[in-house]
């Protein structure tokens, strides 16, 4: 079946006022491939300037992380509830660095997405290898343990979309071919249609997050499994419309 084109931007902890007013002014201005949906995700303390700023109805803002808990004594954290107050949709959870810089384990990862999912947002469920992992083969059983821990704690996957994101490609020029992510994609539907049902495996989208960008965007259109992006640096540069229109 037919997914929606889906593109995240990660602006991870980067941004003021001023770049994050000129990065949303070109969307605003750009002639944006009208099937795809776009999420930016700025650091917190601009979500709700970003969503003022945004113009375009298929353009959205998410958070880059948000807590178990909607409020409560939880300094530094991000609430959902917070996040959709403000205007946000979405939000990322799992992403790599959350996972070896904060030291986020299997289960919470898969307790915050029953939470955000449970409060009606979106969730961009990043998952991937590292390049110790890679090289030892064992890319597919990494990837179905951090799937297998959310879903046993989430039944509704209507309102999550997957980011295969290969630890070693992030931030490091290195990229996944479009063939590697396809077959990667491939098998980690061909899991969820095993654990879901075939259907509902075929209805989410798994992202490629892997220093996507303007130059190699396009060489995986038409690769069936691979519905988009989770953009990282990409994302804060003119060439993030070249990535939202690589399906053109």
């Amino acid at each position: 079946m037919a997914r929606n084109f889906f593109i995240g931007g990660n602006f991870k902890l980067n941004g003021s006022k001023d770049s994050i007013k000129e990065i949303v002014g070109r969307l605003n201005d750009a002639q944006l491939d009208p099937n795809a949906e776009v999420v930016l995700c700025p650091p917190a303390p601009y979500l709700g300037y970003t969503v003022d700023l945004s113009k375009k109805p298929q353009v959205s803002v998410g958070a880059q992380n948000a807590y178990v808990k909607a409020s409560g004594a939880f300094t530094g954290e991000n609430s959902v509830d917070q996040v959709k107050d403000v205007g946000g949709k979405w939000v990322i959870i799992g992403h790599s660095e959350r996972r070896q810089y904060f030291k986020e384990d299997d289960q919470l990862i898969a307790e915050k997405t029953a939470f955000a999912v449970g409060q009606g947002v979106g969730v961009i469920l990043c998952i991937g290898e590292t390049l110790e992992e890679k090289k030892a083969g064992t890319t597919l059983q990494v990837v179905e343990k951090q799937l297998e821990a959310v879903l046993q704690k989430v039944n509704d996957w209507s309102k999550v979309v997957v980011a295969y994101e290969p630890v070693w490609a992030i931030g490091t020029g290195l990229a996944a071919t479009a063939d590697d992510a396809q077959n990667i994609h491939h098998s980690i539907r061909e899991f969820l249609a095993k654990k879901l049902g075939e259907k509902a495996a075929s209805e989410i989208r798994i992202l490629y997050g892997g220093s996507a960008n303007g130059k190699n965007a396009s060489s995986f259109k038409g690769k069936a499994d691979v519905d988009g992006f989770l953009v990282g640096g990409a994302s804060l540069k003119p060439e993030f419309v070249d990535i939202i229109n690589s399906r053109l």
